[in-house]
């Protein structure tokens, strides 16, 4: 077992999402970057299934299709060229309550402009209403980049509204590595 590695917090993000969709099933990518959640999303919730994303730069959502096309999977997916705080405003109300998983990766779009990046405000509006949309059983998956600029700061206001919500209807788990330099990545795994 010498070559065994405790997962990446990518690997694990994707472990939990994992058993919460199913076929048929709704999720949500609440920013969309390159595509690459977005695809997994789409890959597990199979034809019948849903994925909507979210992403407010039009190139992040341009190699997402891209992607999703070469994938043979862009039909399951529909992507808004909108900030994920609309979540609630954009979505069809029907969805609400039916939601089994959505991602976030805060930050900037890797490969992109690093001045463009997440920010507390509307990350905390995204989140609250990921959580409100969630279906009973459902998951938000979200990896919180602390190593840029705000970085530190959106990660912890996040971490602060995690910890109020209500335990008695909801698991909220941070996981990390402790002895990694340079801010390595946490995942915060919120199920409902």
């Amino acid at each position: 077992m010498s070559g065994w590695r405790i997962p990446s917090v990518l690997w694990q993000a994707k472990l939990l999402l994992r058993e919460r969709l199913t076929v048929g099933g709704i999720a949500v990518d609440a920013t969309v970057g390159n595509g690459h959640d977005t695809l997994f999303l789409a890959e597990n919730v199979g034809e019948t299934g849903r994925v909507f994303g979210f992403d407010i730069q039009k190139e992040a959502l341009e190699s997402a299709e891209a992607r999703l096309h070469d994938a043979g999977l862009l039909s399951r997916v529909t992507l808004f060229h909108e900030g994920h705080e609309r979540l609630s405003e954009v979505l069809l109300p029907e969805v609400k309550g039916q939601i089994q998983a959505v991602t976030f990766n805060l930050g900037y779009l890797p490969g992109g402009d690093k001045q463009i990046v997440t920010r507390p405000d509307t990350t905390l509006l995204a989140l609250q209403s990921a959580y409100d949309w969630l279906a009973p059983g459902g998951l938000i998956a979200a990896v919180l980049y602390s190593g840029h600029p705000g970085g530190k700061q959106e990660a912890n206001e996040v971490l602060d509204w995690a910890k109020r919500l209500n335990q008695k209807h909801t698991q909220v788990l941070w996981y990390q590595f402790l002895n990694q330099q340079n801010d390595p990545p946490t995942l915060l795994a919120i199920s409902k």
